[in-house]
């Protein structure tokens, strides 16, 4: 589907199919649709969702509760993972969201008009407040940094490679006492950035690629100490 034209006769027909009469290009709205003595039902139509899209519907909300956005149906798993975001944004906007498919004119219809009713999630409050306590400092500057994202588990990581470059190889007990990172031998164990190796039972060692992510990530894990 190429043109924005191409959406109106499969949304029409799928509406029709419901009992609706419809017109396309009424005022403002690209599609308008009533069925008895009920609220009118506007549609608008883009080939994919884009920022505009968006804007146009929530400003229709003013003439009807009833407001749908319809784009062409996306294809591949990049895709699959826009549709859902954009679902979730339709929800908390009070919009319906279909989609079309291009080989067969197919309107699938993802989510309805509504009032948004938001669900709390107490496991992912408690990680985001997680994260922040065992962040040190604020070392992303409002998310980024010139070498990528800081984490909590990078500064511990870092803080544990800093120990090493000072005192050597090092039982991971004495590093975790040291440093104040319990998890130092998991974290040395696990070695997901390559800068540790471990010389016998339990001792750790640091790696070329640690003096290099030591320089790299200066002084990233002692911020706000």
């Amino acid at each position: 589907m190429t043109r924005e034209s191409d959406l109106y006769g499969p949304v029409k027909a799928y509406l029709e199919a419901q009992g609706y009469a419809v017109k396309g290009e009424v005022g403002a709205a690209d599609v308008v649709a009533l069925r008895g003595e009920e609220p009118p039902v506007v549609v608008e139509l883009k080939r994919s969702v884009t920022l505009g899209l968006i804007h146009q519907a929530v400003a229709r909300l003013a003439l009807t509760e009833r407001v749908y956005i319809a784009v062409a149906r996306p294809e591949g798993a990049r895709a699959r993972r826009g549709i859902k975001d954009n679902r979730a944004l339709c929800r908390r906007l009070g919009l319906g969201f279909l989609t079309v498919r291009a080989r067969d004119g197919k309107v699938e219809v993802l989510c309805d008009p509504g009032p948004f009713r938001p669900r709390g999630s107490k496991v992912g409050r408690e990680k985001l407040l997680r994260a922040f306590e065992r962040l040190r400092g604020d070392p992303n500057e409002g998310g980024a940094t010139r070498h990528g994202l800081v984490t909590g588990y990078r500064q511990d990581a870092l803080a544990c490679a800093a120990y090493l470059a000072e005192a050597g190889a090092e039982k991971g007990a004495l590093v975790a006492r040291a440093t104040g990172v319990p998890g130092a031998t998991r974290i040395m164990r696990d070695n997901h950035y390559g800068w540790f190796e471990r010389v016998e039972t339990g001792v750790y060692a640091l790696t070329e690629a640690g003096r290099a992510g030591l320089v790299h990530w200066a002084g990233s894990w002692e911020a706000g100490e």
